[in-house]
């Protein structure tokens, strides 16, 4: 029978486990029953969350391919900022997480005061880079051989929706404080039912504004930006009123506000985790930002397909995803209750779990490859480079799932600087030089280079399986907090 051996990872007591191979990779029914109650709200809002991106997306591609490229340029900017404010609260939701595990449910208040902190600091620095570099950043997506008429629409629609979308950077950054801290203690509902709210309200509001119906202004492009921001402000009443009402099952946010203060001996453990994660996500999503700069050099029609084929997969990747991330708090929970042993089992059933739902996913997404692109009113050719792009992605899944929950495996001990070289610098040091040659000085064709470079993704999960494998990674990092 396969046997594998496991290290405690506890320094002053080295215990070595013998396990067998179905033990790391097949967990009992109550491991499932408690993934299963934190990641399927996950999925479920992410996934309606997706659908009603897709159909909004369909929406806004029927006002044109330049005014959807405009909106995938600017919400690809955009990216950035989310992936800041979710890296720079994720160091302290390590904390919050492991606060959690022990019952220290004031250790967790002082976490969501650090959150609180730093996400309006770094919205305050975004609003004023984003408002007055817009035509810039914009100006940066489009090719050097777009016609001149093209340029200048696809310009002006991106600066437009680019304001608007600003004024929703505000109740995002604050629903994201209060829901991770939800998610973090595994009481996952209220966010889930907060945006499937805000979904349902962003679609009615889209379809109103975007087309004009029922004597509503036809706004096209910026109907849809209001739409979003309606929908944010909608999702942040919810998530607060939620979590400060009497009697709330949320009992940490009582007092947040009441005597707010962070022991002087927690602020440097949190920011010296908080920081490489927030360079991380910003280095990475800037890395991703660079890669569609790079692919757009192909031509506005790339841009175009390149959106289609990121939205459809974005709804059958999130099943991955969602596992990926609930493996960081589930693994965190174990770490915080010192349970080491049992936190690097887990860390391998939800590997295995995520590596085996893309399988099913993938084969599901290639499926619908060639159907989704013909919902849009565009041009046959770039209804077929999204469908050959759409492909890509579904061969991939598997590669890319097995990569982010190593990057949250390790992250849930704390080691954000590991992480931090395991993630973004391989994005810079790898991708996207891999993406700038193939795209400017080679005549590969386009979605080959992007196959390419979503391949060397497998160089990623060798570390991944290294670092996860070596135990660098279980520690509680609360114990003596």
């Amino acid at each position: 029978m396969n046997t594998t051996t496991i290290e405690t990872g506890n320094r002053d007591e080295a215990v070595k486990v013998r396990l067998t191979l179905k033990e790391c990779l097949i967990g009992e029914p109550q491991f499932y029953k408690r993934v299963a109650m934190v990641v399927l709200p996950m999925i479920v809002q992410n996934t309606l969350s997706n659908i009603v991106g897709l159909l909004d997306n369909i929406m806004v591609g029927q006002v044109g391919t330049l005014s959807m490229s405009a909106v995938a340029i600017v919400n690809q900017i955009l990216f950035i900022f989310y992936l800041c404010i979710w890296g720079s609260l994720a160091g302290a939701g390590i904390f919050s997480t492991q606060f959690f595990g022990k019952g220290d449910y004031e250790g967790v208040r002082y976490a969501i005061r650090f959150k609180l902190i730093t996400a309006l600091t770094i919205l305050s620095m975004a609003l004023l880079v984003l408002y007055f570099n817009s035509q810039r950043l914009v100006g940066l997506y489009i090719s050097s051989d777009t016609p001149p008429a093209d340029a200048a629409t696809t310009l002006s629609y991106g600066i437009s929706y680019m304001n608007i979308m600003l004024i929703g950077l505000i109740p995002f950054s604050l629903t994201q404080v209060y829901a991770s801290a939800m998610r973090e203690s595994g009481k996952t509902i209220l966010p889930m039912l907060a945006g499937m709210t805000a979904m349902l309200v962003n679609f009615v509001f889209n379809a109103l504004l975007i087309f004009g119906l029922f004597g509503f202004p036809k706004l096209g492009v910026l109907g849809a930006a209001v739409a979003t921001v309606i929908s944010r402000f909608v999702e942040f009443s919810i998530v607060v009123t939620g979590a400060h009402k009497k009697n709330t099952k949320y009992s940490f946010f009582k007092g947040l506000y009441k005597n707010f203060r962070i022991p002087t001996h927690l602020i440097w453990p949190i920011m010296s985790r908080s920081l490489p994660l927030l360079c991380n996500e910003f280095l990475w999503s800037l890395g991703q930002a660079f890669l569609l700069q790079a692919y757009s050099v192909r031509g506005i029609a790339v841009i175009a397909a390149m959106n289609i084929s990121g939205t459809i997969s974005q709804i059958f990747n999130e099943v991955f995803l969602s596992i990926g991330n609930s493996a960081g708090i589930i693994v965190g929970q174990e770490l915080g209750a010192d349970r080491l042993v049992s936190a690097r089992r887990t860390a391998w059933r939800m590997a295995a779990l995520s590596f085996l739902s893309t399988i099913i996913m993938g084969g599901l997404l290639a499926i619908c490859s060639p159907i989704i692109p013909q919902f849009y009113n565009i041009e046959p050719d770039i209804r077929q480079l999204a469908s050959r792009y759409i492909l890509v992605v579904a061969f991939v899944m598997p590669i890319h799932s097995f990569a982010h929950v190593s990057y949250f495996t390790l992250r849930s001990g704390g080691k954000t600087l590991v992480t931090f070289l395991f993630d973004s610098c391989f994005t810079w040091a790898v991708s996207v030089p891999a993406a700038y040659i193939l795209s400017r000085y080679t005549n590969i064709y386009v979605v080959n280079v992007f196959m390419t470079v979503c391949l060397l993704d497998l160089i990623k999960c060798t570390i991944g399986f290294i670092l996860v494998k070596s135990g660098v990674w279980v520690r509680n990092i609360v114990k003596a907090a």
